[in-house]
C-alpha cells in the first residue's frame, strides 16, 4: 500500500504511549519542544502490570506536581531483596515503595502531557525507520490500514522490550535469554492465603489480595524452563496447584502472563538521530518494580536534554549524556536485578547464600545500601570534580534534598521551584555580596535557569546549589567550587548576548524576607523599527472590547505577542478586535470575567491557562495590562457607599489580585503595566472616588516593583489624559476644541497615543523602567 503524500513535521517523535513515552513528552512540551507520540494499541492498556513507584520516581512526579492528580496512593517501607525481607525506608518525603496500578500512573502522565499540548496518536503502529542527514522519518499503520509518514530530527523508541525502534534503527542488544520464569496471573472469586514470596518444596509462591477482591497470584516450579509464549490460565492454575496444593481453577483470570529472567542492554541509548528509553534500551526481570521505576527515570533524564537540544541552546555533549549517565545506571540494576532472581528462583541450592544475605540485611550499613539501589535515591551522575563546574561539595552529582525553603512569596521547597521544567540555582541566606555575585554571573542565563534567593532553608549547613531540571545538583558553593559560568555553560549552553550584565537589585539583608530573586531575562536583539519585538511572548489586557484596552492589545499582537482580549459584556466587540488582529497577521483570543466580584481572578485565570495551554503548550503569561475600570461621573455628595465600593472594587481590587495571581504564572522579566489617570494629579469634583481608586492603583506599581524588580519583572502606572474614548462627548465639535485646548500639543488623544506607550513598556527597551508614573496626558499636567 501506498504511503501518503503528505509527511507530517515534528520536532520529536515518540514511539510507545506508556508511562515512560507519556513523562518523556510531557518534559519535551515543558522545553517547548513540538512533540508526537505514536503507539500501536488503539486504547491504553487494562493490563495491571507494574504496581510499584519507588522514592525516586516519587520524588520526580512531586517535583513535577503529579502527585495531587494521582489522589491518594496507599505507601510501605516493607520491601525484599530477591525475596528477603528488606526496610526500603530512606532519608527523604517519599520512603518506602508507593502502590499505584500502571494503568493509573499512565492515565494521568496522558492527561499531563497532553494538557501541555503533545500530540498523542493512538492506533499508530510503526512499520518502517530510516535516517538522514536531517533527523529520522518514520513509517506507521493506522488501525484502518492507511500508511503514514512522520518526520522529526529527534525519534525516541519507548516501545519496551519488543522495541520496533531498537530493531529497525540497528541497536546493539547484547546479553542473556531467559532460563528462569514467573507466570502471573490477576484472578477474580478466589480465595487463598496472602503468600509473600513463600518457599514450598517445590518451587515459589507469592499471592496478594488487592482491595477490589482481586487476588495476584506469581508461581514458579525450580528447575522449570520458560515456556514458548505466553502462558494459558490453566498453566498458572496447574503450576499452582503443584506447589501450593489449592486450586485456584474456578477463578476468572482478568490477566495473565509470564517473565523471564533475560538481562539484556542496549550497547548505545543514541544512534544519531534515534534514542532509546525504558525497557526499549533494557530488558531485565521487573522485580520489585524496578523496571518502570528505571525507565521513568530514563526519561527524566532524556527530556529535558533533548528539549534543550530542540531549543537550540543544548549541545551534542549535553544530549550524549543521556548515553553516559543513565547507561552505567541500567547496568547497576541489571545486576541487582540478576542477583535477586538467583536469590528468588533458585532451588534449595541457594538456600545457603540466602541465608548469609538475611544476616547482612540486618547491617544498617547493608540495608541503605540495597535500598538505595532499589529506589533510585543512590544514583550519583559523573558531572565535575571541581574543576570546571564545581566541586566541594558531597552533593555534587546526587539529587538535590527536599529542603524547605522560605521567600517573600512564602514557603515552598525544592520540588516545588523545579516544576517549570528550568534549572534552579539556590542562593541560602548568608553573605549578600557573595548571593548578589552569584545572582549577577546567572543572569545571562535567565530564561533556562530559575535564581532564588532565600530568606531560610530547612537544611544546616547548606550552601548555594545549581541544579538541572532533573533534579541533580551540577554545582556547588565552596572553597574548592569551580567557577559558576563554567557549570552553567555546561548543562545550559551558551550565555545569551547582546545585553548588559545586570546586577540584581537589593538584595534581602540578614532577617529580612527575600525576594523570589531571578535576574531579568536576556534583551533580544531588534532588528529595526517595525520589528515585533514581543513575538513568543504572550499577554492579558483587561476591559479590551473598546477604547484604549482595545488599541493596547492590537498594537501588543502587532508587535507579536499573543493576546487575550478579556470584556464584560460585549461579546460581539471583543470577538471584533480579535478578527482585527488576526485579519493583520496576529494572534488573539477573547475572553469574558466580570471583575470586581468574588473569585473574579482565579475565575479569569482558570479560562486563560486553559487557552494558553491549548494554543502554546504552556500556562506563561508575559506581560498584563490592567486597563478595565469603571468611572463614577456624578458629584461627591451623591457618591452611595455601593457605588463607592463598585469602583474601588474594580479599579483598585481586581487589578490587585489580578496582579498576585499573575504572578504565579509570570516568567522572569515580565511586564505589568496598569491604567490609571491624569486626574490623580488634574481636579474634577465629579470623580473623586474614581480619583482615589486609581491612586490606589499607582501604589501597586510602586511597592510591587520594590518586590519583583529581583526578578526582572518590571511594573509601571500609564496615566492617559482626555482620550477619545466613544463617549458622546466627541461628537461635540466645541468640546473638543475645549479639551483639546488643555494638551500641549492643541488635541486630544487618540486611544493609539496610550497603545504605543503601553507597548514600549511591554518591551525589553523598557527594562530599565520600573515603579513609575508615566504621564500620558499629552501635556495636560504641564499646567
Amino acid at each position: 500500500m501506498a504511503i501518503d503524500q503528505d509527511c507530517t513535521e515534528t520536532q520529536v517523535i515518540v514511539v510507545g504511549a506508556g508511562p515512560v513515552g507519556l513523562l518523556l513528552a510531557g518534559e519535551l512540551r515543558l522545553a517547548g519542544a513540538d512533540v508526537v507520540v505514536l503507539d500501536r494499541l488503539t486504547a491504553p492498556t487494562a493490563e495491571s502490570r507494574a504496581s510499584s513507584l519507588h522514592a525516586r520516581t516519587v520524588e520526580i512526579l512531586d517535583s513535577r506536581g503529579l502527585l495531587e492528580r494521582l489522589g491518594d496512593v496507599p505507601r510501605e517501607n516493607a520491601g525484599h531483596f530477591g525475596g528477603i525481607p528488606l526496610d526500603l525506608g530512606l532519608p527523604g518525603p517519599y520512603p518506602g515503595q508507593w502502590k499505584v496500578a500502571q494503568t493509573r500512573l499512565e492515565e494521568v502522565l496522558g492527561e499531563w502531557a497532553a494538557d501541555l499540548g503533545a500530540d498523542i496518536r493512538r492506533g499508530h503502529e510503526l512499520t518502517g525507520l530510516t535516517t538522514t542527514a536531517d533527523g529520522a522519518r518514520a513509517t506507521v499503520r493506522t488501525e484502518s490500514g492507511r500508511q503514514l509518514a512522520f518526520r522529526a530530527p529527534y525519534l525516541v523508541g519507548c516501545d519496551g522490550e519488543d522495541s520496533a525502534v531498537r530493531r529497525l534503527g540497528g541497536f546493539g542488544f547484547p546479553g542473556t535469554d531467559a532460563g528462569r520464569e514467573l507466570l502471573r496471573a490477576d484472578v477474580a472469586g478466589i480465595d487463598i492465603p496472602n503468600r509473600r514470596f513463600e518457599r514450598l518444596a517445590g518451587g515459589l509462591a507469592i499471592a496478594a489480595r488487592r482491595p477490589d477482591g482481586v487476588t495476584r497470584v506469581m508461581v514458579h516450579e525450580f528447575g522449570a524452563r520458560p515456556r514458548a509464549g505466553q502462558p494459558a490460565f490453566e498453566e498458572v492454575a496447574d503450576a499452582w496447584k503443584r506447589i501450593t496444593g489449592e486450586d485456584i481453577g474456578s477463578g476468572t483470570p482478568l490477566w495473565v502472563n509470564s517473565f523471564g529472567d533475560a538481562s539484556r542492554q542496549a550497547a548505545e541509548y543514541r544512534l544519531g538521530p534515534l534514542l532509546l528509553a525504558g525497557d526499549a534500551a533494557h530488558q531485565q526481570m521487573p522485580i520489585g518494580g524496578q523496571s518502570l521505576n528505571l525507565g521513568l527515570q530514563d526519561a527524566f533524564n532524556l527530556g529535558w536534554k533533548l528539549g534543550a537540544r530542540i531549543a537550540g541552546h543544548g549541545t551534542e555533549e549535553l544530549l550524549d549524556s543521556y548515553h553516559a549517565e543513565r547507561h552505567p545506571v541500567g547496568k547497576a540494576v541489571q545486576g541487582n536485578v540478576r542477583t535477586q532472581a538467583m536469590l528468588l528462583l533458585g532451588g534449595p541450592e541457594v538456600d545457603a547464600v540466602r541465608e548469609v544475605f538475611a544476616e547482612l540485611t540486618a547491617s544498617e550499613n547493608v540495608r541503605t545500601h540495597l535500598a538505595g539501589l532499589i529506589s533510585g535515591l543512590s544514583v550519583r551522575h559523573a558531572v565535575g570534580d571541581g574543576g570546571e563546574d564545581g566541586g566541594g561539595s558531597g552533593l555534587l552529582g546526587l539529587r538535590v534534598p527536599h529542603w524547605g525553603v522560605t521567600t517573600a512569596e512564602g514557603g515552598t521547597d525544592t520540588f516545588e521551584l523545579l516544576r517549570p521544567g528550568r534549572g534552579l540555582l539556590l542562593l541560602p541566606p548568608g553573605d549578600e555580596a557573595r548571593r548578589a555575585e552569584l545572582a549577577e554571573t546567572a543572569a545571562p542565563w535567565a530564561g533556562r535557569v530559575r535564581t532564588v534567593a532565600a530568606a531560610s532553608v530547612t537544611a544546616d549547613p547548606v550552601t548555594a546549589v545549581l541544579v538541572r531540571p532533573d533534579g541533580h545538583v551540577v554545582w556547588a558553593d565552596g572553597p574548592d567550587a569551580g567557577p559558576l559560568a563554567g557549570a552553567l555553560g555546561r548543562w545550559f549552553g551558551p550565555e545569551r548576548t547582546g545585553e548588559p550584565a545586570v546586577r540584581p537589585t537589593a538584595p534581602a539583608t540578614a532577617g529580612a524576607p527575600a525576594a523570589l530573586l531571578t535576574a531579568p531575562a536576556a534583551v533580544p536583539a531588534r532588528t529595526g523599527a517595525g520589528a515585533e519585538r514581543l513575538t513568543g511572548r504572550t499577554a492579558l489586557v483587561t476591559g479590551s472590547s473598546r477604547g484604549m484596552g482595545r488599541a493596547a492589545a492590537m498594537r501588543l499582537a502587532e508587535e507579536g505577542a499573543l493576546v487575550a482580549v478579556h470584556y464584560n459584556q460585549d461579546e460581539a466587540a471583543a470577538h471584533e478586535v480579535v478578527a482585527s488582529v488576526e485579519k493583520d497577521g496576529g494572534r488573539a483570543f477573547a475572553l469574558r470575567t466580570e471583575l470586581g466580584v468574588d473569585g473574579d481572578a482565579e475565575t479569569l485565570f482558570t479560562a486563560l491557562e486553559a487557552e494558553l495551554l491549548d494554543r502554546t503548550g504552556s500556562t506563561d503569561l508575559h506581560i498584563l495590562v490592567n486597563n478595565a475600570g469603571v468611572m463614577g461621573g456624578v458629584p461627591a455628595d451623591e457618591v452611595t457607599p455601593e457605588q463607592f465600593d463598585r469602583i474601588f472594587a474594580v479599579n483598585a481590587k481586581a487589578p490587585f489580585f489580578l496582579i498576585q495571581r499573575a504572578l504565579r504564572n509570570m516568567p522572569d522579566g515580565g511586564r505589568i503595566i496598569n491604567i490609571s489617570s491624569g486626574l490623580t494629579r488634574f481636579a474634577n469634583p465629579d470623580e473623586i472616588a474614581y480619583a482615589m481608586s486609581k491612586g490606589a492603583l499607582e501604589q501597586l506599581a510602586l511597592h510591587f516593583a520594590k518586590a519583583l524588580g529581583p526578578r526582572g519583572i518590571t511594573i509601571n502606572s500609564v496615566a492617559p489624559g482626555i482620550t477619545r474614548n466613544g463617549s458622546p462627548v466627541f461628537d461635540i465639535p466645541e468640546a473638543v476644541e475645549y479639551m483639546a485646548g488643555l494638551s500641549a500639543f492643541n488635541r486630544v488623544g487618540e486611544p493609539e497615543d496610550v497603545a504605543d506607550v503601553v507597548a514600549f513598556l511591554a518591551t525589553d527597551e523598557a527594562r530599565w523602567i520600573t515603579g513609575s508614573f508615566v504621564d500620558a496626558t499629552g501635556g495636560t499636567l504641564l499646567g
